[in-house]
């Protein structure tokens, strides 16, 4: 029987292209999401870079790219290292301290979809203070294993200058990270730092901490935040203890880059995301993140699902 005899004439090559690259782009958006949230530390600017790959995607004449999977990778980094460069410009001006934008690991399975690695909250802050090549190339190596000829390739830099960049961004890695506590003790922490800040147990919040244990609150100006970092084990339990702050709330454990968290409402509506980084030797940060755009981008993250290629 022809095509004819049947009444539905075959896809043409043009629909058939199409096709294959949206099935090439769809199986690696897992990909270029972790790639872009990783240097960016933001859930909507990531979003942003992927979408913008999905168009140059569409727009290339891609009878010549011999290496689609490299291709959209190489376009994703580039193109997150120019947001970078622009978002540091933006961010002089944010009001109190920055913090990444929590993304829930849950109920998100692109951004967990490779290695776990620099995707906890702490890292991506501590991967904030290189420039963004380094902290490119620091995440196309310990996050996704690139080789360093590929990350050279792609960052259009010589061998030997990936390889120095690689390893200065470990020991600054190295340098300002301690060795975290597994995900149980990290709950455990976590949970007992909630209880005793909304009962107001000032000495028991102490001991869970650090001597030289800091929080920080991301809020960029809304009311009521700190907008500057809080020092020592005793200014970080009297701020967490604020009773006006606890009253009327609701929480939810939630697991956040990787790690437990806690979600923070009033009357059904999230106002608020804590979480804590730890050692054995307790709380040495208590990260809180107040930003209505960050709550609202952690909320969608949870729910986002296939990106729409619109």
């Amino acid at each position: 029987m022809t095509s004819s005899d049947s009444g539905a004439a075959p896809p043409d090559r043009t629909t058939r292209d199409l096709d294959d690259a949206v099935s090439v782009f769809l199986q690696q958006r897992g990909r270029l999401f972790g790639i872009a949230y990783r240097v960016l530390g933001s859930v909507t600017e990531a979003e942003d870079v992927v979408q913008e790959v999905w168009l140059r995607w569409q727009k290339t004449d891609r009878s010549v790219v011999d290496n689609p999977v490299g291709f959209l990778s190489t376009t994703t980094t580039r193109l997150a290292i120019n947001v970078a460069h622009s978002a540091r410009v933006r961010r002089e001006s944010y009001i109190g301290p920055w913090l990444p934008e929590p993304v829930d690991t849950s109920a998100d399975p692109e951004v967990g979809a490779e290695r776990a690695e620099a995707l906890e909250l702490a890292l991506l802050l501590v991967l904030e203070r290189l420039n963004p090549t380094e902290r490119a190339a620091y995440v196309l190596r310990e996050a996704f294993d690139y080789g360093y000829p590929e990350i050279a390739a792609m960052l259009r830099l010589s061998l030997a200058n990936v390889r120095k960049i690689v390893s200065r961004a470990r020991r600054h890695v190295l340098d300002e990270t301690r060795a975290p506590v597994d995900t149980a003790e990290h709950r455990r922490l976590l949970n007992a730092f909630v209880t005793a800040a909304r009962t107001g147990d000032v000495a028991s919040l102490e001991a869970l901490l650090t001597p030289d244990a800091v929080s920080l609150s991301d809020g960029n100006g809304v009311r009521g935040c700190a907008r500057v970092p809080v020092l020592s084990a005793a200014g970080v339990a009297r701020l967490s203890s604020h009773r006006s702050g606890w009253r009327d709330t609701e929480t939810e454990a939630v697991a956040a880059n990787g790690r437990p968290g806690v979600l923070i409402s009033r009357e059904g509506r999230p106002f608020a995301f804590l979480t804590v980084v730890a050692s054995q030797e307790g709380i040495h940060q208590v990260l809180w993140v107040f930003n209505p755009d960050k709550i609202a981008a952690f909320l969608g993250s949870r729910s986002r699902g296939a990106a729409a290629l619109g």
